[in-house]
């Protein structure tokens, strides 16, 4: 699926935020409108990840409907 196909059918699957490590998709897809939040993760190698797991639950836990957060992790 490309990434406006994935967003629409995580949306209507009932997911209320989407993680991705893709910093472009800002700018490839229209947001405006989506119900889906978007965390942005800074790195995807999950020793790092797995190091910031605190930094991306608080991310996500802080989202709202149709916000975008880029975290970027130490």
């Amino acid at each position: 699926m490309q990434n406006g196909d994935l967003l629409a059918a995580a949306e209507a699957a009932g997911f209320e935020v989407f993680v991705t490590t893709d910093k472009n998709i800002r700018y490839q897809q229209n947001l405006e409108g989506r119900k889906i939040a978007i965390v942005v993760l800074g790195r995807q190698q999950w020793p790092a990840l797995r190091a910031h797991t605190q930094l991306v639950v608080a991310a996500i836990e802080a989202m709202t409907a149709s916000s975008f957060k880029a975290v970027e992790l130490p």
